[in-house]
């Protein structure tokens, strides 16, 4: 089968060269010139060096799929193309798009006769070794006409039609609020690990909970080959950022009226990360110096106090 793919970052890039060994033929575009180039020299790859040489490069009905950052550049992106498509062609947003842009976007190019589906692509770099785990939202027999380019993407049984437009996302949506929490978990449990009093070997402990232990999971067995790599992590700040699912997942509980306090201290816990002295703690530390007198330490470091009682109570 014949795919567009705009965008040949490390997701899209990986995902047209899964589907060309595949036996699909790939039109690629992305906005570095030297990156067509050099997917064009893949077989089954040819290369595009605008959006409309590579929509004018494939049959109808086309079907596009979009790889690039979610929000002004995917809109934008959508857009400029189904300007230069026609009717029956479809666009497939494969980012980390909001969902609430899915139901917009397909009823805007619904009036044009295009179609659009959402996909939901969980995988990152692994994916076009292992397959990507994909969840789609969009019309049902677009779905099916597409099934040769998903079902080569996945690994088998790995993707499923979700709902009407939009739903893809969501469900990927709350899939990365849940592996917040997840990965929150192992950081909590291994700090544990890593201060106590036995000098216990953490990739030892990782690679043996990832045998039959019911904590065993992918995400284990990436930190096991962390640990290998790096046995105390000293390589790495423990700076952690987010790319907006999350809080759109704790958004959509809140609209649900859903307690989720584990994605929510997961999220907070990441703006924490960012934070190299937060004010709020200094605010805390000299409230408990104040009533209690307990020692606080010093911008320099030192400990202070205990603070004296007062002479006079207020």
């Amino acid at each position: 089968m014949q795919l567009g793919m705009v965008g040949l970052g490390r997701m899209g890039g990986n995902m047209v060269k899964r589907l060309a060994e595949g036996g699909h033929k790939i039109v690629a575009f992305d906005r570095g010139e030297d990156t067509v180039k050099e997917f064009a020299r893949i077989k089954n790859v040819e290369g595009a060096f605008t959006l409309k040489e590579l929509v004018s490069k494939m049959k109808k009905p086309r079907a596009i799929w979009v790889m690039v950052p979610a929000g002004k550049p995917t809109d934008e992106t959508l857009y400029a193309l189904a300007d230069m498509c026609d009717k029956d062609d479809v666009l497939i947003d494969g980012g980390n798009s909001k969902f609430t842009d899915d139901a917009r976007r397909a009823e805007e190019l619904k009036k044009k006769g295009i179609h659009y589906m959402d996909v939901g692509t969980s995988g990152g770099i692994w994916g076009y070794k292992i397959g990507y785990c994909m969840m789609m939202g969009g019309d049902k027999e677009i779905f099916k006409r597409l099934d040769p380019i998903f079902k080569t993407l996945a690994p088998e049984n790995g993707y499923i039609h979700c709902g009407k437009a939009g739903a893809g996302h969501f469900v990927k949506m709350v899939h990365n609020g849940i592996e917040y929490g997840m990965m929150q978990a192992y950081g909590e449990g291994f700090a544990v690990l890593h201060k106590s009093p036995f000098n216990l070997d953490l990739g030892a402990i990782a690679a043996v909970w990832n045998r039959g232990s019911v904590v065993r999971s992918w995400l284990c067995e990436l930190l096991e080959d962390a640990f290998k790599a790096d046995p105390g992590l000293a390589n790495i700040k423990g700076y952690v950022e987010d790319t907006g699912e999350g809080r759109w997942t704790l958004q959509a509980a809140i609209d649900e009226d859903v307690p989720a306090p584990v994605l929510a201290m997961s999220l907070f816990t990441r703006f924490r990360s960012r934070e190299e002295e937060e004010y709020a703690d200094k605010v805390v530390a000299a409230l408990r110096q104040q009533f209690g007198g307990h020692a606080v330490k010093t911008a320099a470091g030192q400990t202070v106090g205990p603070r004296k009682a007062p002479v006079k109570a207020k």
